[in-house]
């Protein structure tokens, strides 16, 4: 993908996310101080703050993320790793994470909480799964070909995203049950999007 995510890009989401109604617009976020993976259904991004630091970068990073998910329905974020070590457990990061969830809130976007590890038993059958395993997953079951500097956290981003429209019943691939049961450890929201619950209900009439 493109080099950085410039600020003036804010809303303009890829052709390939234009809204179907029929299905809710999930958004993956594979969130990093150094480079964010964005994701959406058929297309990914990423954001890279580069020389900005402390409040400054804070700030552009939500200002990015929040120009992705405002339209969402559901945004699905990584979680921390509590297993690698201190700077995994960087104060900033943790802040960056509770930000994004407070955006969300504020803007009455579902949001859920995906552990590593379930990321990796989705996308690739094992909760160790390395990141190189979960981008070849990701081109295998979804024709998503990433290359470039940010091509794992792409990549991790889209098996977020995936994850999210399995939960609301919208997979984008058959998924072996054994990747499927790394859904069970997310923390999802409490109630299903009301839109998409009640068309379906009609539907079922």
């Amino acid at each position: 993908m493109h080099e950085p995510v410039p600020a003036a890009h804010a809303g303009q989401l890829p052709a390939s996310a234009v809204r179907d109604d029929a299905v809710p617009l999930v958004i993956g976020l594979d969130l990093s101080l150094k480079c964010t993976g964005v994701a959406g259904a058929g297309w990914t991004d990423f954001i890279r703050p580069k020389k900005l630091t402390g409040h400054a970068r804070l700030k552009f990073l939500i200002d990015e993320v929040t120009s992705f998910i405002r339209r969402a329905d559901l945004v699905v974020i990584e979680g921390p790793s509590f297993g690698g070590g201190v700077k995994h457990r960087h104060e900033d990061l943790a802040g960056l994470r509770v930000m994004v969830r407070h955006a969300c809130w504020r803007r009455d976007i579902p949001y859920a909480i995906a552990p590593p590890s379930c990321r990796a038993l989705y996308a690739a059958g094992k909760g160790n799964a390395c990141k190189g395993e979960v981008r070849t997953s990701v081109a295998d079951r979804y024709g998503i070909e990433l290359e470039g500097v940010a091509r794992y956290d792409e990549a991790d981003a889209y098996a977020l995203l995936a994850m999210g429209l399995h939960h609301l019943g919208h997979p984008l691939a058959d998924v072996p049950e054994k990747n499927a049961s790394g859904l069970e450890g997310c923390q999802w929201p409490a109630s299903h999007l009301p839109s998409f619950t009640a068309q379906e209900e009609g539907e079922a009439a």
